[in-house]
């Protein structure tokens, strides 16, 4: 199989990205060709090609073969994978995937009909809203909290994504926690919309299709690879092409019924004071 220009990787951007990398390297020092160490896990060439690209994250079997391949490592592959499966512990199941691919991508997009979106919002916000979870534990919660936050390194990060924030004027006015933090997390809001890396628009208070709920769209060098969509259940991944399409559709079709960036800073800014 002929093999084109290498993916170029930054093994510090996460996990998947820094296993493929080692990975990689382990493979090629050894001499070792793709399709020779396809055959020892087993698994197709184009499934370890987006492992080794950090696009695809590897299974434990894979990690056990490479253990089992380059013994000079002394079982890294395994700890690794194990370890890095920790990292995403105090996200949702259904969300880790997405969590990977929100800090690889090149523009993300969101809407949110009852909270501020998570990449925007306030320790404070965070830990109200993420407290009226039931059966959930002060320490959960602070572990949800930190693990929120660390997720807003994306939106300052060098070469940041664009980001597309819609948001239902419900969300704005909804008071989460107690007056004083809503006005800062609606001041932080007018702060971030400020960037030129982010765009924000509100959708004002009407019926639109965005209410049957929040949607999150993780786009990777042009091509949108999964969507997050929020429920009562934690969620749901979405990576089927054909509704990928759909959902994107959707999201475009919001886009043009919100208040325009200007007049939506506005708003917001006329809310904070308020």
């Amino acid at each position: 199989m002929a093999q084109g220009r290498k993916r170029e990787l930054t093994p510090g951007k996460s996990p998947a990205h820094f296993f493929g990398s080692e990975l990689r390297r382990a493979r090629e020092t050894a001499g070792i060709s793709m399709a020779e160490f396809c055959v020892k896990v087993p698994c197709a060439e184009s499934s370890l090609s987006r492992v080794e690209g950090g696009i695809l994250s590897p299974d434990k079997r894979l990690a056990n073969v490479a253990d089992e391949v380059f013994p000079h490592y002394n079982g890294w592959f395994t700890r690794f994978y194990l370890e890095s499966r920790e990292w995403v512990k105090a996200y949702p199941p259904p969300f880790r995937k997405f969590a990977q691919d929100e800090r690889e991508s090149t523009a993300l997009y969101y809407l949110e009909h009852s909270y501020i979106p998570g990449l925007l919002q306030t320790e404070d916000y965070a830990r109200a809203m993420l407290s009226a979870h039931p059966n959930t534990s002060a320490e959960q919660v602070e572990e949800r909290v930190k693990a929120r936050l660390e997720r807003q390194a994306v939106v300052t990060r060098d070469n940041a994504p664009m980001l597309w924030f819609l948001i239902d004027e419900t969300a704005l006015r909804r008071c989460v926690g107690s007056q004083e933090i809503m006005r800062t997390q609606v001041a932080r809001i007018a702060e971030m919309a400020r960037r030129p890396n982010i765009c924000i628009q509100v959708l004002a208070l009407a019926v639109h299709v965005g209410l049957q709920g929040a949607l999150h769209l993780a786009e990777v060098d042009g091509s949108v690879r999964s969507a997050n969509l929020e429920d009562l259940a934690d969620g749901r991944m979405i990576e089927d092409s054909a509704t990928l399409v759909v959902l994107t559709l959707r999201f475009r079709y919001l886009q043009a019924q919100a208040l325009n960036a200007a007049d939506s800073l506005t708003l917001i800014e006329r809310l904070a004071n308020e």
